[in-house]
């Protein structure tokens, strides 16, 4: 029996995140896994081996991302406007004209990202105008940076039937001005009528989905990521990435999140009708085995739901809470008759009254038996001091985005709607850790800017914005170490995604996903981890991301630069 290794690292600093051998200096591939270590390793190697000489290069587990849009993102970066949410309306309006003069007439002007912190200057007759003639008289319709509420023009208003007598969906909402003039906000379910027009006039092939999905895997390569979660997908996305599969060109580990509702992206089918073709889809680096509810929306829309009131005179009812999407035995039915069929849930809540309600439907599916079930509540930046011991309790995992709590637009939306002391005590990491509950790091990518989670990690320990534009820090004495946040965007995210079986380490016989980094995290200031990047990314032994080869198509970042259509 051939025993040759395919590949050999040597002269290495390798940490592999294995319990049995932690650090190593050399490491075998063979067949796409992890064969060896140490003199095992090169033992291994024979005429036919690749042998990299590291030259005391840091290697580790390829990062993972439990919580991302990546045919969005992908979608974003090849097709559409993809501006940052840090822009003003003016800076905003000049890139959607400049967007707009390279379209034909009857084009959609389709994208982002406004900043939350936008809103109530976009809600106005002027802004309305002023948005009509950038895109001159062609339809329109931007995405904020929370991906949940939306900007139309007058023209897609027009084709989606939206007018000042349209009354607002349920669980959405058609902003107005004072006299009652629609001004294109919609907040929510508000937006998935002109989203379901956009389908139909400007519907979008399985081939260009499949290709988006591909883009936004390529990108998430050149940050080290080879495993993610899709936190919302569609029965189409799925198609996509089984083709993908099929022809030999899905590099990553990709779970997918069913859409069990929906309220902001016009997804059909929902719930049942993607459950029913689970099985077809599932492929060997494709695993459908979560749904996705959308329990709340997002504080500065008021929509996420909360045990105590919003602020007062912000805009929002007195004594206004927010609410659920769903009644909890409506919940609880999703939970119960999923877990049953051994299909798991993330569960996106941003306030912590929708935290306490998935706590207590957990429980319940608990005690009737369902211990294997994988439950992740999807950001729960609020979580209220008496339900931090439960995720550990009922073995449920904080999906945590830190791009949308730390320092940043995000953050300064919503303590505007917030009372002050509340708005702070966001993301309670070390709460959580200290009572043994899991922790697994996602992007939420492209709600946040870019999938960087050396950034995540840098926000995890030191509660800071990493590219230093906002300034403090939010609830410092939440801070983590650095070896539990790079945990937090491996080995716990693996476990939290069920792949731990083939990845999330770097074991005898899982998938030889690793990264050679540009810098070791340990033995550089805790300042410049943010600027750590991925010089190489390997999945399965096979090499998907060279930063010297991507050198034409970088910027001084060494990242991967958008290319576009």
């Amino acid at each position: 029996m051939n025993n040759q290794a395919d590949l050999l690292l040597i002269n290495g600093v390798i940490d592999t995140l294995d319990h049995a051998h932690t650090r190593v200096a050399s490491l075998a591939v063979k067949a796409g896994k992890v064969h060896s270590f140490g003199a095992a390793a090169e033992a291994a190697a024979g005429p036919g081996t690749t042998v990299i000489d590291l030259g005391g290069g840091y290697v580790m587990p390829g990062l993972l991302d439990v919580h991302n849009h990546h045919m969005i993102a992908g979608q974003m970066d090849l097709f559409e406007l993809n501006e940052p949410p840090t822009r003003t309306l003016d800076e905003l309006l000049n890139a959607v004209a400049d967007q707009a003069k390279r379209l034909a007439q009857d084009d959609w002007v389709v994208g982002g990202s406004w900043g939350s912190g936008l809103l109530a200057e976009l809600n106005s007759a002027n802004a309305l105008a002023r948005f009509d003639a950038a895109t001159g008289g062609r339809p329109a319709l931007l995405k904020d940076d929370s991906k949940h509420n939306r900007w139309a023009n007058s023209r897609a208003l027009e084709l989606a039937g939206i007018g000042d007598g349209t009354p607002d969906p349920e669980g959405g909402q058609i902003m107005r001005d004072a006299s009652g003039r629609v001004t294109g906000v919609l907040i929510e379910a508000g937006g998935v009528l002109v989203e379901q027009t956009l389908a139909r006039l400007r519907p979008t092939s399985t081939k260009d989905l499949a290709r988006a999905a591909a883009r936004g895997i390529e990108i998430l390569h050149s940050y080290g990521v080879t495993g993610f979660q899709d936190a919302a997908a569609s029965l189409q996305l799925m198609q996509a990435l089984k083709e993908l599969d099929d022809a030999g060109n899905l590099h990553a580990w990709v779970v997918t999140s069913m859409q069990a509702n929906d309220f902001i992206f016009g997804t059909n089918p929902l719930g049942e009708g993607i459950i029913a073709h689970r099985d077809g889809l599932r492929s060997e680096h494709h695993r459908p085995d979560f749904i996705k509810i959308f329990l709340d929306g997002v504080p500065p829309a008021g929509t996420a739901a909360f045990i105590e009131p919003y602020l007062s005179g912000v805009g929002f009812p007195e004594c206004h809470c927010g609410g659920t999407t769903m009644p909890p035995a409506e919940l609880e039915r999703w939970l119960m008759s999923t877990a049953e069929r051994g299909i798991s849930a993330k569960i996106h809540c941003t306030g912590d009254a929708s935290v306490r309600l998935v706590l207590d439907t957990v429980a319940k599916v608990r005690r009737a038996g369902y211990t294997d079930a994988k439950y992740h509540i999807a950001h729960g930046q609020f979580v209220h001091e008496q339900d931090i011991e439960r995720f550990a309790e009922l073995d449920v995992t904080a999906d945590i985005s830190p791009s949308l709590w730390f320092p940043g637009v995000i953050s300064e939306a919503i303590a505007t709607v917030l009372p002050a002391d509340r708005a702070s005590k966001m993301q309670p990491n070390r709460s959580l850790l200290d009572t043994g509950a899991r922790i697994a790091g996602g992007s939420d990518w492209p709600v946040s800017v870019s999938p960087n989670a050396w950034e995540g990690i840098y926000g995890l320990v030191t509660r800071k914005d990493p590219t230093g534009e906002f300034p403090g820090t939010l609830w410092p004495e939440q801070a983590i170490t650095l070896p539990e946040a790079i945990r937090i965007y491996t080995t716990n995210c693996a476990e939290a995604m069920g792949v731990d079986d083939v990845t999330g380490s770097l074991s005898p016989g899982k998938s030889a996903d690793f990264i050679v980094l540009s810098d070791n995290p340990y033995e550089i200031d805790i300042e410049d981890v943010p600027h750590i990047t991925s010089r190489q990314t390997w999945f399965a032994g096979r090499k998907v991301f060279d930063a010297e080869r991507s050198e034409h198509a970088t910027g001084a970042s060494g990242r991967l630069a958008p290319q576009r259509a």
